[in-house]
Protein backbone atom coordinates (compact mmCIF):
# COMPACT_ATOMS: atom_id res chain seq x y z
CA UNK A 1 0.00 0.00 0.00
CA UNK A 2 1.48 3.32 -1.26
CA UNK A 3 1.33 6.90 1.10
CA UNK A 4 -1.71 9.20 0.09
CA UNK A 5 -1.68 12.84 0.65
CA UNK A 6 -4.72 13.94 2.96
CA UNK A 7 -5.98 15.54 -0.12
CA UNK A 8 -5.55 12.76 -2.00
CA UNK A 9 -7.12 10.15 0.54
CA UNK A 10 -10.05 12.60 0.45
CA UNK A 11 -10.67 12.84 -2.97
CA UNK A 12 -10.41 8.87 -3.06
CA UNK A 13 -13.16 8.85 -0.70
CA UNK A 14 -15.63 11.40 -2.26
CA UNK A 15 -15.04 9.88 -5.90
CA UNK A 16 -16.43 6.49 -4.41
CA UNK A 17 -18.97 8.04 -2.12
CA UNK A 18 -22.08 9.56 -1.93
CA UNK A 19 -21.57 13.19 -0.82
CA UNK A 20 -19.88 13.58 -3.40
CA UNK A 21 -22.28 15.89 -5.45
CA UNK A 22 -23.65 17.27 -2.11
CA UNK A 23 -20.14 18.69 -2.02
CA UNK A 24 -20.00 19.78 -5.82
CA UNK A 25 -23.20 21.79 -5.48
CA UNK A 26 -21.73 23.44 -2.50
CA UNK A 27 -18.52 24.36 -4.24
CA UNK A 28 -20.66 25.75 -7.02
CA UNK A 29 -23.29 27.49 -4.66
CA UNK A 30 -20.18 29.29 -3.71
CA UNK A 31 -18.99 30.67 -6.53
CA UNK A 32 -22.23 30.88 -8.76
CA UNK A 33 -22.19 34.48 -8.68
CA UNK A 34 -18.77 34.75 -10.55
CA UNK A 35 -19.77 32.19 -12.70
CA UNK A 36 -22.85 33.73 -14.01
CA UNK A 37 -22.88 37.23 -12.59
CA UNK A 38 -24.53 38.85 -9.94
CA UNK A 39 -28.23 39.51 -11.78
CA UNK A 40 -28.56 35.51 -12.61
CA UNK A 41 -27.29 34.68 -9.08
CA UNK A 42 -29.95 37.02 -8.01
CA UNK A 43 -32.73 35.34 -9.28
CA UNK A 44 -32.07 31.93 -9.26
CA UNK A 45 -33.36 30.10 -6.09
CA UNK A 46 -31.66 26.57 -6.09
CA UNK A 47 -28.83 25.10 -7.43
CA UNK A 48 -28.25 21.00 -7.23
CA UNK A 49 -26.58 18.13 -8.77
CA UNK A 50 -27.66 15.05 -9.07
CA UNK A 51 -25.27 12.82 -11.19
CA UNK A 52 -23.96 14.55 -13.93
CA UNK A 53 -27.22 16.90 -13.74
CA UNK A 54 -27.38 20.74 -12.59
CA UNK A 55 -30.45 21.83 -11.10
CA UNK A 56 -31.25 25.74 -11.01
CA UNK A 57 -34.74 27.01 -10.13
CA UNK A 58 -35.79 30.61 -11.16
CA UNK A 59 -39.06 31.83 -10.87
CA UNK A 60 -38.73 34.40 -13.83
CA UNK A 61 -39.86 33.70 -16.88
CA UNK A 62 -37.54 35.33 -19.23
CA UNK A 63 -34.31 34.40 -16.90
CA UNK A 64 -35.55 30.94 -17.41
CA UNK A 65 -35.59 31.06 -20.94
CA UNK A 66 -32.47 32.74 -21.13
CA UNK A 67 -30.62 30.03 -19.40
CA UNK A 68 -32.40 27.38 -21.67
CA UNK A 69 -30.10 29.16 -24.38
CA UNK A 70 -27.07 29.23 -21.86
CA UNK A 71 -27.31 25.48 -21.31
CA UNK A 72 -23.80 24.54 -23.10
CA UNK A 73 -21.91 27.71 -21.82
CA UNK A 74 -23.26 27.14 -18.82
CA UNK A 75 -21.88 23.06 -18.47
CA UNK A 76 -18.54 24.59 -19.74
CA UNK A 77 -18.41 27.09 -16.69
CA UNK A 78 -19.59 25.02 -13.98
CA UNK A 79 -17.01 22.12 -15.06
CA UNK A 80 -14.58 24.56 -15.28
CA UNK A 81 -15.12 26.05 -11.94
CA UNK A 82 -15.31 21.81 -10.59
CA UNK A 83 -11.61 21.40 -12.29
CA UNK A 84 -13.45 18.50 -13.66
CA UNK A 85 -15.88 17.27 -16.25
CA UNK A 86 -19.05 16.27 -13.78
CA UNK A 87 -21.54 18.30 -15.64
CA UNK A 88 -23.40 16.92 -18.68
CA UNK A 89 -26.59 18.26 -18.57
CA UNK A 90 -28.83 21.03 -17.22
CA UNK A 91 -31.96 21.72 -16.44
CA UNK A 92 -33.84 24.78 -15.45
CA UNK A 93 -36.98 24.21 -13.34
Amino acid sequence: MGEYSLGDALRKFLDHSRLKGSIQALQIGDVWEQIMGKTIARYTDKIQIHGHTLYINTSVAPLRQELLYQKDSIIQRVNEALGEPVIKEVVIK
